[in-house]
């Protein structure tokens, strides 16, 4: 048999058991690209940090470069779901560079460049899957014309998008980060897109460590193993309760995973299914009245004791008042009895990755909830939006000149 007989055969034997469904099915109900998506990213986040690792002289001098400008600040942009990986990585990003580090959605900094940027120096790290975005090209164009010094950093999926093919005509100032082709997702809702960008940009807010890394990469590679293969079926149930809200919470870092995970069900479900996230904290202060007996709650728990003390709290809170419909828990260790419905539990044997890197695994539960209600909702997940109110490329947005 040919190799590529071979490849054709893993791809159709593959196809045939993603995320619990045949090949037929998936075909079927439009959801194929979508499941294999979702399904490809443990082994996508090895190839990702195996591309950091190869070009760690070139990211670890493009970053030294940057940082001789003792006046630079360091922005984080993206629009929708990239922006949420702004987000993500705002926190971490500044601890591992030791850079006064913001995240401001494309979206935002279009309108108000003079708000966001540091005129002197600035180091703009983009993330952006197609790279076609309107904002996301004309950010980068407005930087150029507004900072005195601009270096630009672009994590895409899409080599022949704007942002990659406009790179070409750049400087030494301009460098950009290719995923795995595959990452470049093809399905309306960005899933093994939206993890390997942000890994991409933790491992290369500490490029000087990426060899010592490693081992929490494929710790990573198992929890989502286990998460698709030991409750997938779960959370499939649960996908065919009659919840009409859902709501994410998390803390620091897992707090923008909460918001990536609100618009996954959200998008996944062409709005059907009403979302929102919170920290734990900050539901507390007005937004916990929302929960009533048809919402699903999902806690992102951290990995941080400190912090878990003030979740937990949060969920015994809740416990005693308005449950809603069903409570999950996503955890790395269950070493206390936490009050939820359901537990994913990530690691039972006690191994632990670095908070910060728990957020790339810690959106998959959403993904697969949000897949398996589109399905349930009678929906295509690849393509949910039945009045196409939303596209895989934003369309419609005009770009005016900034003002001088």
């Amino acid at each position: 048999m040919s190799s590529e007989s071979n490849v054709l055969k893993d791809q159709y034997t593959l196809s045939k058991e993603l995320l619990g469904l045949t090949l037929s099915e998936l075909q079927h109900d439009g959801g194929y690209l979508t499941a294999k998506e979702i399904a490809q990213q443990p082994r996508l986040w090895q190839k990702t940090w195996q591309l950091v690792y190869e070009q760690r002289e070139k990211l670890g001098s493009f970053l030294h470069s940057a940082f001789t400008q003792e006046s630079l600040t360091v922005m984080l942009t993206g629009a929708g779901t990239s922006a949420y990986i702004g987000d993500v990585l705002q926190g971490p990003f500044q601890k591992n560079t030791n850079r006064i580090t913001s995240a401001i959605a494309t979206t935002d900094l279009i309108l108000h460049p003079e708000q966001y940027f540091n005129k002197k120096a600035t180091l703009l790290i983009s993330f952006a899957r197609s790279g076609d975005s309107p904002e996301s090209v004309a950010a980068v164009n407005i930087a150029n014309e507004f900072c005195d010094s601009v270096c630009h950093l672009i994590i895409t999926c899409n080599p022949e998008g704007q942002l990659a093919r406009s790179s070409r005509q750049g400087t030494s100032r301009t460098l950009v980060f290719l995923l795995p082709p595959e990452a470049d997702d093809q399905s309306l809702a960005m899933t093994s897109s939206f993890t390997s960008m942000l890994l991409a940009g933790l491992l290369i807010s500490r490029v000087a460590d990426i060899v010592s890394l490693r081992p929490q990469v494929e710790q990573l590679s198992v929890y989502a193993e286990r998460i698709l293969e030991n409750y997938s079926d779960q959370l499939r149930s649960v996908a065919r309760l009659d919840f009409e809200r859902a709501i994410f919470l998390g803390s620091g870092p897992l707090q923008a995973v909460a918001h990536e995970s609100d618009l996954k069900v959200q998008e996944l479900t062409d709005g059907n299914v009403i979302c929102k996230s919170d920290s734990f904290l900050g539901f507390r202060h007005g937004p916990k009245a929302v929960i009533n007996s048809s919402t699903l709650l999902v806690y992102l728990f951290s990995n941080n004791a400190h912090v878990y003390q003030y979740e937990r709290d949060l969920v015994r809170a809740i416990s005693l008042g308005e449950k809603g419909l069903y409570r999950i828990g996503v955890i790395e260790t269950a070493r206390t009895s936490i009050e939820a419905d359901m537990l994913i539990e990530l690691s039972p044997n006690g191994d632990t990755v670095d908070e910060e890197l728990l957020s790339v695994v810690s959106v998959l539960p959403a993904q697969l909830l949000g897949f398996y209600k589109s399905l349930e909702l009678g929906l295509s997940p690849d393509k949910p939006s039945r009045k196409e109110t939303i596209t895989r490329v934003v369309r419609g947005v005009t770009i005016y000149p900034f003002p001088e």
